[in-house]
């Protein structure tokens, strides 16, 4: 495959995702909103663009950024907590049309296990999405518009919770109390992991295909956030007792053990 990638979103993961592909002899354009990122951008290597989506079409050197390009990875999550309003699944379309204009063979979208809802028990590729939230709703119908798309080649990468460099979920539930689901496992994976994942999916040409992003450790919410809390000097969440029978969700990378493919940075670390 051509070494020449673009990365439509180069924040917290996708900054460091275009910094690791440069090591590994990629040539990548990379996107950002903001025009005080170019500079940071262009100081690792990266070749940048200020590109905005909208629900009607996108603003910025879309072309350019796209010409020759072999594999563009989308890294834009919905922002429907800011914006409940955010038409999201129109920004996808609009740039699925700049993607067929381009000839873009190949996609990359960064998705999430929100599409799996409330699932419980062991959920894989194979369980069928049912998402309960307006995002996890716009996040599938995503999905399914670039892998139904005709002449492209498509990976979906369903991450659980994001956590890394100043990310943590238990800097918001630190002290809190009353908390429910605490014997529920947790679905989380760090951004080391969410990089060696993608790389490894793209470098081994695993296209038209499915992977859940997720550590394959699972401890129960309230023992694992307890821990994370007492490491890091926080006050302890407290959750109440969990009812009988209560197994929440645990979502398993099932097609990237198969290819006995390793996740390198615990949860734990």
């Amino acid at each position: 495959m051509s070494k020449s990638v673009a990365v439509l979103g180069c924040g917290w993961l996708g900054l460091p995702l275009a910094k690791a592909l440069i090591a590994a002899g990629y040539q990548v354009n990379g996107s950002t909103t903001s025009e005080g990122k170019i500079e940071t951008l262009a100081s690792v290597g990266i070749q940048p663009y200020l590109i905005h989506l909208g629900e009607t079409g996108v603003e910025g050197p879309v072309h350019e950024f796209l010409k020759g390009i072999n594999l563009l990875i989308i890294n834009i999550p919905p922002g429907l907590r800011k914006d409940p309003g955010e038409n999201y699944t129109g920004k996808m379309e609009a740039l699925l049309r700049v993607v067929k204009a381009a000839s873009v063979p190949r996609v990359l979208f960064v998705s999430s296990t929100s599409v799996y809802g409330d699932s419980v028990g062991r959920v894989t590729e194979a369980t069928p999405p049912e998402p309960q939230t307006e995002s996890g709703r716009q996040v599938l119908a995503a999905e399914q518009m670039f892998r139904a798309a005709r002449g492209l080649e498509t990976i979906m990468v369903r991450f659980g919770g994001l956590i890394g460099p100043d990310r943590h979920p238990v800097n918001q539930l630190a002290g809190k109390k009353g908390l429910l689901n605490g014997d529920d496992p947790v679905n989380l994976i760090h951004l080391e992991d969410c990089i060696h994942l993608i790389k490894t999916v793209v470098i081994n040409g695993h296209w038209n295909q499915v992977f859940n992003g997720v550590y394959p450790a699972h401890p129960k919410k309230a023992l694992y956030y307890t821990r994370e809390a007492i490491k890091r000097g926080l006050p302890v969440p407290e959750y109440k007792p969990s009812g009988p029978g209560s197994v929440g969700k645990c979502v398993i990378s099932k097609n990237y053990l198969e290819y006995n493919y390793s996740f390198y940075t615990s949860i734990f670390s």
